[in-house]
């Protein structure tokens, strides 16, 4: 894949300008990256916030229209592999998953991932694939101080002096993404990706809350599928979860 790269030192959302560039026909592979952003955007609606210069803000298009509607989420846990890949290659911090694509390190999240999608007489239009680290961030809110961490404090915590670059950091990590995305392209399915993330999920073999639409239970995660839907065992009936909210005991406050 050819990655074009183009920067602002501040914008509303780097996903939105991807949208806004899609209708002058920006090729596949360019990514727009910012300083930071005033209306990012996170899963679910929720708001990412991008301090000024201090975190990785960036996005990229694709144009899978070979790709079934119904698989492109799978390309959420491609990204996410992608920015455990780059902090693990540039830094040497051991990096954890979260299912589906929650990045942790030291049982805190670091990054936040939002898959868009535009469809047209039932085909894929585009993707555009968001993506934020933060790299330098020293405060969070209150509801994030124990939840969220950045790479400079996670190298501090391990007594390691190095410094960290949230341009090295975008660059690392779509180049890792272009190359799994290839093989993703070959069979849409994660098999090319699925022992690294499996090997890195902290659901694996522990008990977690599913919230599912039709109750909540709890059971023990046991695995990443190529499908993208985690395994769990629920005393002795194994369930596929495609989606929804799956909480970890011991991460993120619940116990």
């Amino acid at each position: 894949m050819n990655i074009t790269h183009i920067y602002y030192d501040e914008i509303d959302s780097t996903n939105n300008e991807i949208k806004r560039q899609i209708e002058h026909n920006i090729k596949e592979g360019t990514v727009i990256s910012a300083g930071t952003q005033t209306a990012g955007r996170g899963r679910s609606g929720h708001d990412w916030i991008s301090p000024k210069n201090v975190s990785v803000a960036t996005s990229m298009v694709l144009y899978p229209k070979s790709v079934k509607m119904e698989h492109v989420p799978r390309m959420t846990l491609l990204a996410a592999v992608a920015v455990a890949k780059a902090i693990e290659s540039l830094y040497d911090l051991k990096t954890e998953i979260k299912w589906p694509n929650d990045i942790l390190v030291h049982k805190k999240k670091i990054c936040g991932i939002l898959t868009e999608m535009e469809a047209e007489a039932g085909q894929v239009k585009y993707v555009v694939v968001g993506i934020g680290v933060n790299v330098h961030n020293r405060e969070f809110t209150p509801e994030l101080l124990d939840k969220a961490t950045s790479l400079d404090l996670a190298l501090e915590e391990e007594g390691k002096h190095i410094l960290t670059h949230c341009k090295d950091v975008t660059k690392e990590i779509w180049n890792s993404f272009g190359e799994i995305y290839e093989s993703f392209l070959e069979t849409e399915d994660l098999t090319s990706i699925l022992s690294f993330y499996n090997d890195r999920l902290v659901n694996k073999n522990r008990q977690v809350r599913v919230l599912n639409p039709l109750g909540e239970y709890e059971a023990v995660a046991k695995e990443m599928l190529p499908t993208g839907e985690l395994l769990v065992d629920k005393s002795g009936e194994m369930i596929k979860i495609d989606s929804g909210e799956v909480s970890v005991r011991g991460i993120y406050g619940y116990v």
